[in-house]
């Protein structure tokens, strides 16, 4: 970045990784130009701000955005206290993004469409880590934009961008001829989205929070409304990996969560079907069919996809990344996220030099840089923004220094619709302690934390 240092940084993304990336800008002396593609900052963690995070407040703010922040008068909440997704936003991202050095660096309504070398495009290497980037932005007004920017920290999301229902990673046969049978992923049940759901017959699909988190609710919701009926499919054998660890967990709210579940399970509340591929989806005046790889079918009003979600790479086609084959985040990163042998708790500290790709200074953090894993926690994310920002300003020392204290669990899951932190839990007034959020980042949410259709931005 020597020979560019008149030019800003792209942050693309103004959800908290986002956002905690400009604050470290900031203190480095750094220029940052962000670009979120919502109509605020946190516009996807808006989405489902009636969700209540697993990871306390102490988990989820960034150190120098808390700075930035303690400069205006701000107080931080209790860090001890469970926010909910409206929380983070009201009360931290949008008091953050308000600041003056934030608010003049920050377009909203931006989205990012695509980032390349100015002038080169991906086969072209002749002077490529001294030539400046591109990043291609829709704004608002309807102009589109090149602007001319030294480096680019991707902390887009992947929220809005879902896991299809269907097996082998591909939309299930009908699946987009049936959404309107279809969801969101993580609905308001309780409240904003309480008609589509009462009195109806409701097949959550998915084995992670999320898909708890809305059972939960759904199963407060028939108490009220006899009629609604509650069915899960999940893929596996078991949905043990769901109920999770319990009084063990690290996050208390979290194990609170599985232990409701597995007990509505048992009740009967909720009818659970297990080895249940999704092979096709046919709509009917009366609902919707589904049918599993082995014959059966399930009868539907309305079909909740808690299916996980998976980074949007298109706006990247001109850049050279390496990613792993298997979860699709930066190659050296991948084995250490992998859910099959990691949880939120044991994913090691980690920084720039792993979030690296061929395309010098060019990074992905947040939940995008763990593609289609759903172990990220919010902590992770501003640990890797702060070694990122270190490399940036030629701080190698502090970049490769990395250290991050995570709560020990065991309870991720591949399906988890967001991150660990956002999480689930179950309604603030049952009695459990919390109530809950997306895995995605969310953020941690969906921490998801959404740039648009990305996620974070």
């Amino acid at each position: 970045m020597d020979s560019m240092t008149n030019l800003p940084i792209a942050v693309i993304g103004a959800g908290p990784v986002g956002l905690a990336a400009a604050a470290h800008l900031l203190e480095r002396g750094l220029e940052p130009l962000i670009f979120e593609a919502g109509t605020t900052a946190g516009a996807a963690i808006d989405e489902w701000r009636h969700i209540r995070l697993f990871s306390p407040w102490r988990f989820n703010l960034d150190a120098a955005a808390v700075r930035l922040l303690e400069s205006t008068g701000w107080e931080a909440p209790r860090p001890t206290a469970l926010p909910y997704g409206r929380e983070l936003v009201d009360n931290y991202l949008a008091p953050l993004a308000a600041t003056p050095a934030i608010s003049s660096r920050l377009h909203i309504g931006a989205r990012v469409t695509a980032v390349t070398r100015a002038g080169l495009d991906k086969t072209h290497s002749r002077d490529r880590d001294t030539t400046p980037f591109t990043v291609r932005v829709q704004h608002g007004n309807g102009e589109t934009r090149d602007h001319t920017v030294a480096a680019v920290i991707d902390a887009s999301g992947t929220w809005g961008n879902r896991n299809p229902l269907g097996t082998s990673g591909l939309p299930a046969i009908g699946e987009d001829a049936a959404a309107d049978r279809i969801s969101s992923p993580l609905p308001d049940v309780p409240s904003r989205d309480r008609s589509r759901f009462a009195g109806r017959r409701v097949l959550v699909v998915g084995a992670g929070h999320s898909a708890a988190n809305t059972l939960i609710s759904l199963a407060d919701l028939a108490r009220q409304e006899p009629a609604t009926r509650i069915l899960w499919a999940v893929r596996g054998k078991s949905a043990e990996k769901v109920y999770g660890g319990g009084d063990a967990d690290g996050l208390p709210a979290r194990g609170q969560l599985g232990a409701r579940l597995r007990r509505l399970v048992q009740a009967g509340t909720i009818e659970l079907r297990t080895g249940f591929g999704i092979a096709s989806l046919k709509s009917l005046d009366s609902g919707v069919v589904v049918e599993s790889v082995d014959g059966r079918t399930m009868e539907a009003d309305v079909v909740v996809p808690c299916t996980g979600f998976r980074p949007d790479l298109d706006m990247l086609r001109e850049l050279r990344l390496d990613l792993d084959p298997a979860v699709e985040a930066p190659r050296q990163l991948g084995p250490l996220i992998d859910p099959e042998f990691h949880s939120c708790g044991t994913v090691p500290p980690h920084g720039a030099l792993l979030l690296a790709h061929p395309d010098r200074d060019f990074y992905i953090v947040g939940m995008k840089s763990y593609g289609r894993a759903p172990t990220f926690l919010l902590a992770t994310g501003y640990e890797q923004v702060r070694s990122v920002v270190a490399a940036l300003a030629g701080d190698r020392a502090a970049a490769d220094t990395v250290q991050l204290e995570l709560p020990e669990t065991g309870v991720c899951s591949t399906d988890a619709g967001t991150s660990c932190d956002v999480p689930a839990a179950t309604p603030a007034d049952s009695g459990a302690g919390c109530c809950s959020a997306p895995e995605p980042v969310l953020v941690g949410f969906p921490t998801g934390l959404s740039h648009g259709r990305q996620g974070s931005n």
